[in-house]
């Protein structure tokens, strides 16, 4: 475009009282006429509102909740997984005798017999004092009363009366299920039976009794070898009560669910308490043992000589 042609824009443009329309459209194809392209938006750029809103849907109650408070849902929810545990597994050994009771008045699944044959034929002087050691140990005044207090007073001494007391109500709770279920099944027990049992075959009072006593003890002292060694107890005397032909191998599957169930609700009702109880206890061993490590530490017999 040239000066000559620019000149009567200029003019048009400043007279006073000009219409819009006497003034020439610019020339789309001049360089110096063109319009600044819009700035396009830039993709990396973050979307504040699209950022809050996606943080507003994705974001939970328990973030925007004070540390004390989210540390109370914790412990809450720490409770109610065991609470919901335990519950379930006494349904289960109900259900299960109901199905026992519904199915021939209670004769016998064949895996109950398939099993009960093969432990039969294993009958032997040494599988005899093995079984027959376990059912004085699990079961009659021993088992029933000995060892729930001998248990209570050792946690006493060691500074933990929640834990006793955990521990003396779980049992109690434990043993009154079993006699409740057994009174409402009736369940015979085999014929072949080396021992003088109580009424009722379901479930295993013995095997309920080493299942609350294997969670009771791995709650109050929550270490690895420990729940290892109350699982290992539980299936022996699960094993041995079969052995002695006083229970059907489903009679322990039931001992096993009502026991431990039982120890796992009142886990969740003695829950915080046990757990102030066990810091405490580790709390008080730590400051022990770094006294003891203190006494130990020999001192040298006379201060270095410190270089002028």
């Amino acid at each position: 475009m040239t000066d000559r042609d620019e000149e009567p824009t200029r003019r048009s443009t400043d007279a006073p009282g000009a219409r819009e329309l006497d003034v020439p459209a610019p020339d789309a194809e001049a360089p110096d006429a063109e319009e600044p392209d819009a700035p396009e938006p830039d993709a990396e750029a973050p979307d504040t509102e699209a950022e809050a809103a996606g943080h507003d849907e994705t974001s939970t109650p328990a973030d925007d909740l004070h540390p004390v408070q989210r540390e109370a849902r914790a412990r809450r929810l720490g409770r109610r997984v065991p609470l919901v545990a335990g519950i379930v597994g006494v349904v289960l050994a109900a259900l299960l005798g109901l199905v026992i009771m519904a199915r021939f008045d209670g004769l016998p699944f064949e895996f109950d017999e398939e099993w009960a044959e093969e432990l039969f034929e294993a009958r032997g002087p040494v599988g005899d004092i093995f079984a027959f050691f376990m059912n004085d140990l699990g079961g009659g005044v021993f088992g029933v009363f000995v060892v729930p207090i001998l248990t209570a007073v050792v946690l006493l001494l060691c500074r933990r009366p929640w834990g006793a007391l955990y521990f003396i109500v779980a049992s109690i709770v434990s043993a009154g299920a079993v006699q409740l279920l057994k009174n409402l099944f009736g369940r015979a027990r085999p014929e072949d039976i080396l021992v003088h049992s109580d009424f009722g075959s379901f479930p295993s009072g013995h095997v309920a009794n080493a299942a609350t006593i294997a969670v009771a003890i791995g709650v109050i002292v929550p270490i690895v070898w420990v729940w290892i060694a109350g699982a290992a107890y539980t299936l022996l005397m699960a094993v041995s009560r079969t052995y002695l032909g006083a229970h059907w191998l489903s009679d322990t599957m039931g001992g096993l669910l009502v026991g431990a169930g039982a120890a796992l609700v009142l886990w969740a009702v003695f829950a915080t308490q046990l757990e102030r109880e066990r810091l405490a206890w580790i709390a008080r061993v730590s400051k022990r043992n770094a006294a003891r490590a203190q006494a130990h530490v020999t001192p040298p017999a006379r201060p270095r000589d410190t270089v002028a």
